[in-house]
């Protein structure tokens, strides 16, 4: 379906227009726009000769509340550059969980998090060989090992393929074809912490002692957050420059020659004639007074596209960002048309305005570059609605009573103390969420008595919530180990499967007593406290896992909005891969994006609608949250209720059904995956009854998954 810009829409984009500032912002050295000599792009006819990938942190095409316009809307600049020269999917989904790391990581990679290493994110729990739970933070560099906040490491890494290795890096096919690429604050890409300048820089070097003594805001200003990995022997990353070696020890063919620029302190020199850098609004970019990478919630369009900017000018022709939240003030959520909100939506559509300005002026546009933007997931708004209810936000900005926004946060151990569960629970092991993971100490399995009780409990809880007054289950589903490896969240490492993820309504997060954000510890087990994360997601319901993806650039058709193609974030990586010409080495759990791309962008040899379909049918027998992991997921929640403390045999009968179907659709998946690659990438010649057989094929297991799941 495609939209146009609503007359309210036309309103925002002429208010807007009016107040935005429309002056280039020009670095004051000659710009170098143009690629490296070497960089060799492969799309077709040679059109696309830079790539700028752009991801939000929560911001939404869609309106929170109808007479609001959404965040998108609302910066015009940026609305009417992709709907009126590209595509614009508004029925884009997230893997689970749906938070900021996993759904970065997986749009990255172009696959799930089984294959990547981190379906529980932001911080993840690993058992060690006792059974004690520790927790860990998802954000760490590529190549990192996994470290507990209390000291604990695990001797795995961080981020794992399903053989247990580093999975392959996203530059590589870049840098390998002689393109440098660059990034900021985008996961995993760049250092995310201090422990990680160690390990690029070495433990002895100057730049690990000085990590270690200096302020860390000082810190993250020189080292953490901005990275350029560049092509082999490439001056920019030059030692000279203190470039080090780009070590990927585990990746396919080998990667030997290539280095890297990390840190602010050594990036900003080679991409800004002038120091200190500066926001596209003329601030110096800054942490704590020290000029360099302000931290990641300090990446505003003003600061993120800066980068950006002077990256591509410089002989950076690849490009990632990511973009803060726009809905926050000091950590503090607002409504939908609240007059902070709207200066930080205007304030982005300024900057994006004098982005495309600047781009423009040094030659890159739409014709010779892909745009993707996109947005890591969507949230639920905790709180009661505006108390100007007539509110639009554009004209009259809208007023909240501030004792009526923020989160519902319910004592996990306390409310299944009431079901009579005795085990301990605390924050030590259950990671606290709106759809909190549990990892019971000792790490019992999957038909464990204690698991099955606590599941069990779980299910029964009943809350009032202190927002709408209503009685209610506390959660829309859950899903414990066999149900978690349906959904690609069970990785090669065992020991950082949870017990069960419980997946509230979306008001509430799951906490326990001793991490409670307000209230009496044991007395308000249920209690709505104001301020805090009043923008939920990390949840399954789809105004969460819903979002949207941004394309435009040579070869992408103008469809305008689209909310019909169903797409999710690991379509992006292979999309992007086929429309530059170059491929990975790996299969990608995503489709190529065919029906949004013109016919001569992306070749294939056989029926291109025939393919569309089966990638359709594929998305939702395989995507995280297309309909066979919904179906499972409410399955699994029924079967767990039946059966009785000393007898379990529902559950198991209902176990060895889903064992079964997940395996059928393996193996489905991974025929139409490879087919769909091969078709892609290689021109391979797939005939029309392969297709209609694998069609009939998964059709038939969605059908299964739909009667497991209704106990036909």
């Amino acid at each position: 379906m495609t939209h146009g810009i609503s007359t309210l829409g036309r309103a925002v984009v002429a208010a807007a227009l009016a107040l935005a500032p429309v002056g280039v912002s020009l670095p004051a050295a000659p710009v170098q726009a143009a690629a490296p000599a070497g960089c060799q792009l492969n799309a077709a006819g040679g059109r696309i000769q830079h790539v700028i990938a752009l991801q939000f942190d929560n911001v939404h095409f869609r309106r929170d509340n109808p007479n609001v316009p959404s965040d998108i809307e609302q910066m015009p600049n940026l609305y009417n550059f992709l709907v009126g020269n590209g595509t614009v999917l508004n029925n884009h989904h997230t893997p689970l969980i749906s938070h900021t790391g996993t759904d970065i990581l997986t749009t990255l990679t172009g696959v799930y998090p089984d294959r990547h290493g981190q379906p529980v994110s932001n911080t993840f729990f690993f058992y060690d060989s006792k059974g004690n739970p520790h927790q860990a933070l998802t954000f760490a560099y590529w190549t990192d090992l996994a470290r507990a906040f209390d000291g604990t490491g695990e001797n795995r890494l961080n981020m794992l393929d399903a053989q247990g290795k580093n999975p392959p890096a996203p530059w590589v096919p870049f840098t390998r074809a002689g393109c440098n690429f660059g990034a900021v604050g985008t996961a995993n890409i760049e250092l995310e912490r201090v422990a990680n300048v160690a390990t690029v820089y070495g433990a002895n070097s100057p730049e690990a002692q000085a990590a270690v003594t200096n302020p860390e805001a000082q810190t993250t200003a020189d080292f953490i957050g901005v990275a350029v990995h560049c092509s082999q022997q490439a001056p920019l990353c030059a030692s000279a420059h203190r470039g080090v070696p780009d070590l990927l020890p585990d990746e396919p063919g080998g990667y030997s020659g290539f280095n890297g620029l990390f840190g602010h302190k050594y990036v900003a020199p080679q991409i800004s004639a002038a120091l200190p850098m500066t926001a596209l609004d003329g601030t110096v970019i800054n942490d704590g007074g020290f000029p360099g990478f302000p931290g990641f919630n300090g990446m505003t369009a003003a600061v993120s596209l800066s980068y950006i900017a002077a990256m591509q000018e410089h002989g950076v022709p690849i490009t990632y960002a990511y973009l803060s939240a726009v809905h926050e003030q000091s950590d503090t959520g607002l409504g939908p048309g609240d007059p902070v909100y709207e200066q930080n939506l205007r304030t982005y559509d300024e900057a994006f305005g004098k982005f495309f300005a600047r781009l423009g002026a040094d030659g890159i546009t739409k014709s010779n570059t892909l745009f993707v933007v996109t947005a890591d997931e969507n949230d639920h708004f905790v709180g009661v609605g505006p108390s100007n209810p007539g509110c639009d936000g554009v004209t009259v900005t809208c007023t909240y009573d501030p004792t009526r926004l923020g989160s519902v946060e319910v004592a996990l151990d306390q409310l299944l103390k009431s079901q009579g569960v005795t085990v301990t629970i605390t924050g030590n092991n259950v990671k606290g969420d709106s759809a909190p993971d549990y990892y019971l100490t000792g790490n019992p399995g999957a038909n464990d008595p204690l698991t099955r009780q606590v599941e069990r409990a779980a299910g029964r809880i009943m809350v009032t919530n202190p927002l709408t007054g209503q009685t209610e289950r506390l959660i829309d589903g859950l899903a414990d180990r066999p149900t978690l490896r349906a959904l690609h969240m069970v990785t090669s490492d065992p020991l950082r499967t949870p017990t069960f993820t419980q997946f509230n309504k979306p008001d509430y997060e799951g906490v326990t007593s001793d991490g409670q954000d307000c209230g009496t510890p044991g007395v308000d087990n249920v209690i709505q406290c104001q301020g805090v994360e009043t923008w939920h997601h990390g949840d399954i319901q789809p105004q969460i896992t819903t979002t949207w993806l941004g394309l435009v650039g040579p070869g992408v058709r103008n469809l305008g909005v689209n909310s019909t193609i169903w797409s999710d974030h690991t379509d992006t990586r292979p999309t992007i891969m086929a429309l530059v010409g170059l491929r990975d080495d790996y299969r990608h759990d995503g489709r190529v994006l065919l029906d949004v791309l013109n016919p001569a962008a992306v070749p294939v040899d056989g029926d291109a609608g025939a393919l569309i379909q089966l990638g359709h049918v594929y998305k939702q027998l395989d995507a995280t949250v297309g309909a066979f992991g919904t179906a499972v997921v409410n399955a699994d929640s029924r079967a767990v209720q039946t059966g009785t403390a000393s007898s379990d045999g529902p559950y198991l009968a209902f176990e060895n059904q889903l064992n079964s179907l997940t395996n059928d659709r393996n193996r489905v998946a991974l025929q139409i995956s490879q087919l769909l690659d091969a078709a892609s990438f290689d021109q391979a010649e797939v005939s029309t009854g392969a297709i209609a057989s694998l069609v009939s094929r998964a059709q038939s297991i969605l059908d299964r998954a739909q009667r497991l799941a209704s106990n036909d």
